[in-house]
């Protein structure tokens, strides 16, 4: 189950890592603003705040791949971390959702891996 939990937190954080680079570095381009729906004019307005964002994600991902290298040897603290990383990716996908039913497949994507890993965790600490 560790090893599902490892897999799935990694996914997970490379996804993170992608959308830090759509929100903070590649904001006002044209393809980034299709996947947002944003206008040049709302992406040049918004970019400040996206940029933010991302700064959030990329942290996630970070904490989330820390854990997973200290997983197999310091157990509790790497499960920690993947579990906070993970839960976090998990709570921000489900309120994400809860505010905007448009946004499901943008929650989806960005919540389907944390979730796997937040069980499988779960499952590995409880066996």
């Amino acid at each position: 189950m560790l090893a599902v939990a490892g897999v799935a937190a990694l996914v997970a954080a490379l996804i993170h890592v992608y959308i830090f680079v759509l929100e903070t570095l590649r904001w006002e381009h044209p393809a980034t603003r299709r996947v947002f729906g944003t206008t040049p004019e709302e992406a040049a307005t918004t970019r400040p705040l996206a940029a933010n964002q991302g700064v959030y994600n990329l942290l996630l991902a970070i904490v989330t791949a820390v854990g997973v290298a200290l997983v197999s040897s310091r157990h509790d603290a790497g499960a920690a971390l993947m579990l906070a990383g993970t839960g976090s990716m998990v709570v921000a996908a489900t309120y994400l959702v809860s505010t905007d039913r448009t946004k499901a497949r943008a929650a989806l994507v960005q919540g389907t891996a944390p979730l796997v890993a937040v069980v499988a965790t779960v499952v590995w600490l409880a066996g």
